[in-house]
């Protein structure tokens, strides 16, 4: 039996129900409840590792019971990115608390320090991006006009 498990009887009647469910819910950098909107973006997000310029690396997992909550690695620093929703069709990922954002377009993905305005990594490409951006064969990588309806 776990410490925390011995301690409930004796928390509950000390801090009342309330406190005792707010104790045991985890932490998170911003409401775990997204809209609709989000979680459509949060489903475009590509995750796993990614290979950014410079030889730097960048993780990006979901977090496991979180729905559209993601923990982002880049060197020794982790962030918790929620998705919000962008006019453009990009996804926005972003620790509000930290000022990170993490931006996705088809041909790569960076990283920002809202906070003081800066790219902390650009030109990465997760595995995806990295075909998306490929010339197509025959190609001098200039994709062809869609024909006006």
């Amino acid at each position: 039996m776990s410490q925390f498990t011995r301690l409930l009887p004796r928390m509950s009647k000390l801090f009342g129900a309330a406190a005792l469910l707010a104790a045991a819910a985890p932490a998170l950098a911003s409401d775990t409840l997204l809209s609709p909107g989000q979680l459509e973006a949060a489903a475009r997000v590509f995750t796993g590792d990614v290979d950014c310029e410079h030889k730097q690396r960048i993780k990006l997992e979901p977090i496991p019971g979180t729905p559209g909550h993601f923990k982002l690695t880049h060197k020794k620093a982790t962030y918790t990115l929620v998705p919000h929703e962008t006019t453009t069709g990009a996804v926005r990922l972003e620790d509000r608390k930290n000022g990170i954002v993490w931006l996705q377009i088809p041909a790569k993905s960076m990283l920002m320090n809202a906070k003081i305005g800066q790219r902390m990594v650009d030109s990465c490409q997760h595995a995806e991006q990295q075909a998306a951006a490929a010339p197509t064969e025959g190609s001098i990588g200039i994709a062809a006009a869609a024909p006006p309806n």
